[in-house]
């Protein structure tokens, strides 16, 4: 019997193959003049809603001030931003099964 912790999730497909797939959750931010959003990644979902809540908090105020984020998946990866060129957060989860396909979203393809 395999005993599992969070982020594992143990899926079974029709035939009853299980398999275990790594979750985690993204937290992505679109900025001003930037083709190209920029993430960072928590293994539990609720850090990665305090870092969405963290950048949340700083919009709403208004006032522009330096955001620095870390990334669990990516050892070393730091970011900086400044909060009055952020235009949109996200939040969402990614596990090996949906891969990099397509993120959540909007979308101009059919």
């Amino acid at each position: 019997m395999k005993i599992l912790r969070p982020p594992f999730r143990a899926l079974s497909d029709e035939n009853g193959v299980t398999n275990t797939f790594f979750t985690v959750y993204v937290v992505e931010l679109a900025l001003r003049m930037s083709p190209m959003p920029i993430s960072v990644q928590r293994k539990e979902s609720g850090d990665a809603e305090s870092v969405y809540q963290q950048v949340r908090q700083a919009l709403e105020q208004g006032q522009p001030r330096l955001l620095e984020m870390t990334c669990e998946k990516v050892e070393g990866k730091r970011l900086s931003v400044l909060t009055s060129d952020v235009l949109a957060v996200q939040i969402y989860e990614k596990t090996a099964a949906s891969g990099g396909s397509k993120r959540p979203g909007f979308s101009l393809d059919s």
